[in-house]
């Protein structure tokens, strides 16, 4: 059985899409960005080596055109962004699975390759952000993953994978490769 891609992705709706870049660069130009850089991103990520799942919101966008038909679409479901991916990791394995956001414009085949094979011989691993977050977060046997996964984050924060890495007592965990997401007009203007 192939490792497991989720890509975390959001049907690009002017005003529901990138709000904080929205307020920098304008809500139409940040939906345009966002809807190319999903579809880069996908183009990109392409692998044999796994699957590559996308997780989509709204719930009912599953059948959205915006994305590539071949590929499988599965609903974020309701939450906070941490129950959601905690839910999202736990749907899917019983082997290595790996989740990223959609807004690394820098992530490549090899950075995800560089992460499930860092779960060769640790329990998850996380793919450190430039802000104080993470662009990946992965765990080797994700059915077990404790329910108590991304309780007490503040997301959005300098401490978000701080707050992450204590979320999982004991664990043997892995940080990867050091990226950056693209949240805000300054976070933009640093990928180009």
């Amino acid at each position: 059985m192939r490792p497991v891609l989720i890509i975390m992705v959001k049907e690009p709706r002017p005003g529901r899409v990138k709000t904080r870049l929205g307020r920098d660069i304008g809500k139409i130009a940040a939906t345009w960005w966002f809807r190319h850089q999903t579809a880069r991103l996908i183009r990109r990520l392409r692998d044999p080596r796994w699957q590559i799942i996308l997780a989509v919101a709204p719930d009912r966008a599953v059948t959205s055109r915006v994305w590539p038909a071949d590929l499988t679409r599965h609903p974020q479901g309701r939450g906070d962004l941490g129950q959601r991916m905690g839910h999202l990791l736990r749907s899917f394995g019983p082997g290595p699975t790996c989740l990223i956001g959609s807004d690394i414009p820098g992530v490549t085949r090899a950075h995800i390759a560089r992460a499930f094979a860092a779960l060769g011989d640790h329990q998850a691993v996380f793919g450190p952000a430039l802000d104080g977050g993470y662009w990946l977060v992965g765990a080797k046997h994700p059915k077990r993953l404790p329910r108590s996964l991304f309780r007490s984050v503040r997301w959005s924060s300098e401490q978000t994978l701080a707050d992450s890495l204590r979320s999982l007592p004991g664990y043997r965990i892995a940080l990867t490769d050091l990226l950056g997401d693209v949240d805000t007009g300054a976070d933009l203007r640093r990928q180009q």
